[in-house]
């Protein structure tokens, strides 16, 4: 059963335009700062498994800093082809404390 986990404090979380990565658990995850708007992602490109969370973010997609895959941060969707995806993650802000529910 998917629980939420703390991965950040408010303060560390990427400024608006950019996206970080975190540690969840096990995993890593990308979260994307999107015009003030929070997502979180799984941190593994598609491609040949760039860290997505080491990209930019242009046109409010995740740009894969390897060769150049875009992901959109809301569904995970990759741009040039919505039947492939990456795993998104509910995330909430409580109080200081950055949760995603994985």
């Amino acid at each position: 059963m998917a629980t939420f986990v703390r991965i950040a404090s408010v303060s560390e979380l990427p400024p608006d335009g950019e996206a970080r990565e975190f540690t969840a658990g096990e995993k890593t995850i990308c979260i994307a700062n999107c015009g003030g708007s929070l997502s979180a992602m799984d941190n593994v490109c598609l491609h040949r498994g760039g860290p997505l969370g080491q990209g930019v973010i242009e046109d409010g997609k995740v740009i894969c800093p390897w060769h150049g895959w875009q992901y959109d941060p809301k569904t995970g969707e990759v741009g040039h082809n919505s039947a492939a995806k990456v795993a998104v993650y509910p995330i909430k802000v409580e109080g200081d404390e950055v949760m995603v529910e994985i």
